[in-house]
């Protein structure tokens, strides 16, 4: 199946959308979802049955406007522009038909000639988005909002210039007074030019509001897609510099990054070292260190020294490319909740047009004046809006997960937010999720009489010859005291350690029994130090040198530094933390007391971690799963609610229903949190739409409104769910929220050692 994104023109409510999407739907081998709020249509459909062009002719013979997604625009254009034209217009020229209406020493002889001319332009020109709609829609035999505004304004301009050419309101000085409840005088005593003319302009205010909402909600995802730089510092196989569009780039390609600049792409670095601001990408705003060999995203803005970086992704492949594709697949698509409003709209207009029937038809079988029916009825017109109900999902989902792209927390889908609102039980991966997922040297205990430098130099010269991440993580910490040695006949025992000649000195380093094969034997110091690192779940490594064993270092994965603030977190969230981790016992329980989980799972198979998850929810739970590795992404798929860490594979992503881009496990209490706010937002939209029905169409149909206040009342309830929705515009990461409040981690410091 092919997908492609259609922008949609000419809708004006829910059920224009909920209109659309059935005549896509109804094409063999097409999959649709149109969205009001985006005004866009995203379709899946079978190129071998239909074409985009196919699409584009479908909805534009439903009476729309519909056009094929284009890389570029010259320059965009206002959408509200013509919306604000009619708009001043129709306030304009109602003002003074209201303040006749509504204030006896204003009124002169014949005034209400001068309100027909006022009134009418008001009504047909301003008013000429609806009466189109309207039209257009009648063709196809169906009905939107646009048909209750247009017939509800017609009606009342049409009966006015009645009363006015037959009845007693044309009569010289008459006065027409405005009343908030329909009068029950009878005859064709009242023109309802006033009405006309301020529906209109209520409408067209409302509809003005709204629409610049809408722009501001999907304002994060725009400003994420003009991120990136627009050109780049290509360096040419001599090393010249030569400035070049960033989009000419291609995978291989080496480039200069300034202090300052942009990085064009996503990339490894090949030469310099600098500080590089990701907070577009995370929500950080924390530089981090980056050297030859780290990877860069592209975007993101250097912000210390010069790096030369070669391109590994570019285009439609990079990280800010993948993230706005994630965005915009989950602004399109539908809660669950929100398909239910769907179809109350679909079927609403209809309803409401049998209602202002009935209304009119019981008032006057019940003896009241055609004029109070004819008001009660044009209220029940009025009054009705379904573009609440359309609203209320997709501009909470627009503003939620575009304040997500902000912070770096990327939502899937909008049914993933019933799911956050579920779980009960947070499962961990421990490597690279809880832990840093690199070894580092933690401890260095030496014998009697030993200098400690002396022994860090030595044996991290010979370790950093070797590959092995325990050997890297001892080479690491002596590097960061000066170059170590360059070792001589270096030798590596597999599954036991290696051995070498460092300045002179024959060196062993690895397990104890390797030491035994030189006959070397640790003191006891040096061993109870090496059983004590054992029974805390770390890896003790015993080194010698000119005949005797001198040294124990202790490495270890260790938990990263904001790990126990976050599980802290996870259980004031009411979550279960579970860590499972394929280590042994001990090393599992040591990390789990340093963050504070107490339920653990350890030395499980990478295969078996979804059957662990499975396990759970067999016993009742709701199971959210943290990972960020390849043996993660079942175990993902298979929890209830999927969180990859971002900084992992690519395979454990695509498997999530979240991505936590910055690496951070606080990022999950984050995520958690703004999914949940955004689905109470909706749900509040959701309330105060049914809501607003529910009283208003009663109290207009038993007479009790007049029209005028059931449009201003119409326009208010579309403007207020997306106001709503802006606030999450406002959410803040957890951090920063709790930033000076959060108790400080009572476990020691766990930082590379330092000799």
């Amino acid at each position: 199946m092919n997908r492609v994104e259609l922008p949609i023109t000419g809708m004006t409510c829910a059920s224009c959308a909920a209109r659309i999407e059935r005549k896509l739907n109804k094409m063999d081998g097409v999959e649709a979802t149109v969205n009001y709020a985006t005004e866009s249509a995203s379709v899946s459909y079978d190129s071998g049955t239909v074409t985009p062009e196919d699409l584009v002719a479908t909805v534009e013979a439903t009476g729309y406007g519909a056009s094929l997604p284009v890389e570029e625009t010259v320059e965009e254009t206002d959408p509200t522009r013509p919306l604000r034209t009619r708009l001043i217009g129709a306030a304009v020229l109602s003002l003074p038909v209201v303040l006749l209406s509504m204030i006896p020493a204003l009124q002169f002889d014949h005034w209400q000639w001068l309100s027909l001319q006022l009134a009418t332009p008001v009504v047909f020109w301003a008013g000429w988005p609806f009466h189109r709609a309207t039209w257009l829609n009648l063709k196809h035999a169906t009905a939107t909002m646009d048909t209750l505004i247009s017939v509800g304004t017609l009606a009342a301009w049409g009966w006015s210039v009645v009363a006015l050419f037959f009845g007693h309101a044309g009569m010289t000085g008459m006065r027409m007074g405005f009343d908030l409840v329909p009068s029950r005088s009878s005859g064709l005593d009242h023109i309802y030019f006033e009405v006309a003319s301020v529906v209109v302009t209520f409408i067209l205010a409302g509809r003005y509001f709204e629409a610049r909402a809408k722009r501001s909600a999907g304002n994060a995802l725009k400003a994420l897609l003009e991120l990136g730089a627009k050109e780049v510092s290509l360096l040419d196989p001599e090393g010249r510099e030569r400035r070049v569009p960033a989009d000419r780039l291609q995978p291989g390609d080496r480039f200069v990054v300034r202090p300052g600049e942009k990085i064009a792409t996503d990339g490894v670095v090949e030469e310099g070292l600098s500080a590089v601001d990701q907070s577009l990408l995370t929500g950080e705003s924390v530089p981090v260190e980056k050297r030859p060999g780290d990877d860069v995203v592209g975007a993101t803005v250097n912000v210390g020294g010069r790096l030369v970086v070669k391109a590994t992704k570019v285009g439609a492949d990079t990280a800010l490319a993948q993230i706005a594709r994630l965005v915009t697949d989950a602004q399109t698509g539908k809660a669950p909740v929100q398909r239910l409003a769907d179809r109350i709209a679909a079927v609403f207009v209809p309803v409401v047009l049998v209602l202002a029937v009935a209304t009119l038809g019981f008032w006057l079988g019940s003896g009241e004046s055609a004029a109070f029916a004819f008001t009660a009825a044009v209220a029940v017109l009025i009054i009705a809006c379904p573009c609440a109900l359309g609203l209320a999902t997709p501009t909470a989902l627009l503003v939620g997960t575009g304040r997500g792209a902000q912070l770096g927390l990327l939502i899937k889908g909008p049914e993933i937010l019933e799911s956050t609102r579920k779980v009960d039980t947070i499962v961990l991966d421990k490597t690279g999720t809880v832990t840093t997922g690199r070894m580092v040297l933690v401890d260095l205990v030496v014998a009697d009489g030993v200098d400690r430098a002396e022994a860090l130099r030595l044996v991290g010269g010979l370790e950093h010859a070797s590959e092995h991440p325990v050997a890297r993580a001892i080479a690491a910490a002596a590097l960061r005291e000066g170059e170590p040695p360059t070792p001589e006949n270096f030798t590596n025992r597999e599954g036991l350690g290696v051995e070498g000649v460092v300045e002179g000195h024959a060196v062993v380093a690895g397990r104890p029994a390797l030491l035994a094969d030189w006959s070397l034997r640790l003191p006891e110091s040096l061993d109870e130090a090496r059983k004590a690192a054992e029974t805390s779940g770390r890896t003790a490594i015993a080194a010698g040198w000119d005949g005797a064993a001198r040294a124990v270092f202790v490495v270890a994965d260790t938990p990263k530094d904001t790990s126990a603030e976050a599980i802290r977190s996870l259980k004031e969230l009411g979550l279960r933390p579970v860590l499972l981790t394929g280590d042994n016992e001990a090393t599992a329980r040591a990390v789990a007391a340093q963050v504070g989980i107490d339920e653990v799972i350890a030395e499980v198979l990478p295969a078996e971690k979804a059957s662990v998850v499975k396990r759970l929810q067999d016993e009742g739970r709701v199971v959210a799963m943290v990972g960020d590795g390849v043996n993660d992404a079942p175990a993902l798929a298979q929890a209830d609610l999927g969180l990859a860490i971002g900084t992992g594979t690519d395979v454990a992503i695509e498997a999530s229903d979240l991505t936590l881009v910055s690496g951070d496990l606080r990022a999950a209490v984050d995520a958690i949190l703004l999914s949940r706010r955004t689905l109470r937002t909706i749900k509040q939209n959701l309330a105060w739409a049914f809501g607003y029905n529910l009283a208003a169409l009663p109290l207009a149909a038993a007479g009790l409104l007049n029209p005028l206040i059931a449009s201003a009342a119409m326009a208010f309830s579309s403007v207020s769910v997306v106001v709503n929705a802006l606030r999450l515009r406002r959410f803040q990461i957890h951090r920063e929220r709790t930033a000076g409040s959060v108790e400080a981690p009572t476990e020691p410091a766990r930082h590379p050692v330092r000799v």
